[in-house]
């Protein structure tokens, strides 16, 4: 089975999500992409990201409240190809 695309919808661009990283956030970081982040555990909730479409699953369920449509990429990987608002 093929690694999940990232998909950056103001550019457009497309990443592979590596199964060998931990979480969304080192992801996006393995590829420069600059997201703020005080933790990477979810419980600060720094890291929100506006999921558009696809599917996560958590490590662990994040501490920080999150309103539906919103991804804490600390704590979650893709479990289909993603769209992220950034």
């Amino acid at each position: 089975m093929a690694s999940p695309l990232i998909t950056l919808r103001a550019t457009g661009t497309q990443l592979s999500c590596p199964k060998s990283e931990s979480c969304l956030l080192d992801v996006l970081e393995l590829h420069d992409v600059q997201v703020e982040y005080q933790c990477r555990s979810g419980y600060c909730g720094a890291c929100r990201l506006t999921l558009v479409k696809g599917e996560v699953a958590y490590h662990q369920q994040p501490l920080a409240f999150i309103n539906d449509g919103e991804i804490l990429p600390c704590c979650c990987m893709p479990l289909t190809d993603i769209e992220l608002e950034i």
